[in-house]
């Protein structure tokens, strides 16, 4: 278990490196923010004196090297425009998403695992036209098409809920579900499958042969051994939400850290971007070694793979 430890632990590591040297060369090649800072009237000798005060007239590498320094030590960088340290600048922005992100993992989970269940233990019923409608939906159009649609729904037409903002629940439901639908729908698929596998097992059958009530069969023994892959499913569908969080954070002016990347991209705004990525992906890869380790502990065969 030990040698598996340190093994993944030394790939998530290696993991969020890439992803910090990835994010660090591409917001440089999208534009120079002297251009943003300086007045139209500047001179290209005011622009370089500022790129060297900003470090940015030294090479990528070496670029990259201070940067990486600066992050052993928590710091990553200021934020020109907010003239505040970029860490604070995301920390302050990272409660609404992880909000939105948990709320959004947990209907998913609430909604697809249940469907799925119900979907493999009666096939071809009502409730497995259902589902697979519900899946078919919710994988074919992207979280700000159900996004817009509900604005359009609930909020114009029925005048049931805001269409932007942050505060109480009521701000909560709309985002959440439009985020949540997309991960309902691959947990419902997934969890579908295994359970239809597992149910045509053979313990699964010497069980019904032994009498073993079906509520029993179907809880206790084939959710159980169908239930792994669906949780490794359930871990990578957090950091896709984060992700999809951008887009629906726009839809609905919610006031978290998938705006903020927006606003700092378009504002050239290098260490809020890399600060917000960067903490993301330590947050992603820290909820997969969990689950690996988690994984790992329940089926040791995984150690030795």
């Amino acid at each position: 278990m030990l040698r598996y430890l340190t093994l993944r632990i030394a790939q998530s590591i290696v993991t969020v490196l890439l992803v910090t040297m990835i994010i660090f060369v591409i917001i440089r090649l999208i534009g120079d923010p002297t251009h943003l800072m300086l007045p139209p009237e500047a001179t290209e000798a005011d622009r370089e004196l500022l790129r060297q005060q900003m470090g940015l007239s030294d090479p990528v590498v070496v670029q990259y090297w201070r940067y990486l320094r600066q992050l052993l030590h928590g710091d990553m960088g200021m934020s020109y425009r907010f003239s505040l340290p970029a860490l604070d600048v995301v920390l302050a922005r990272i409660g609404p998403t992880l909000l939105l992100t948990c709320t959004s993992l947990a209907i998913g989970i609430l909604v697809g695992v249940p469907l799925g269940v119900a979907s493999a233990v009666r096939p071809d019923s009502w409730i497995d036209f259902l589902a697979k409608a519900i899946a078919l939906f919710g994988q074919a159009a992207p979280p700000f098409f159900f996004g817009l649609i509900f604005v359009l729904v609930f909020s114009v037409q029925l005048g049931w809920l805001p269409t932007s903002g942050y505060g109480g629940p009521q701000y909560l439901i709309m985002p959440s579900i439009a985020l949540g639908w997309y991960s309902a729908a691959g947990l419902m698929r997934l969890t579908r499958s295994n359970m239809m596998e597992v149910l045509t097992s053979e313990y699964v059958k010497m069980a019904r042969i032994k009498g073993v009530p079906e509520r029993t069969v179907v809880y206790k023994h084939a959710l159980k051994n169908a239930a792994l892959p669906v949780l490794t499913f359930a871990s990578l569908q957090f950091g896709i939400l984060m992700g999809g969080a951008v887009s629906i954070e726009s839809v609905f002016a919610w006031p978290g850290m998938g705006k903020l990347i927006l606003d700092s991209i378009a504002n050239l705004d290098y260490a809020v971007v890399q600060a917000a990525v960067t903490l993301s992906a330590l947050m992603f890869t820290a909820i997969n070694l969990a689950v690996d380790l988690l994984y790992a502990y329940i089926d040791p065969r995984i150690r030795y793979a």
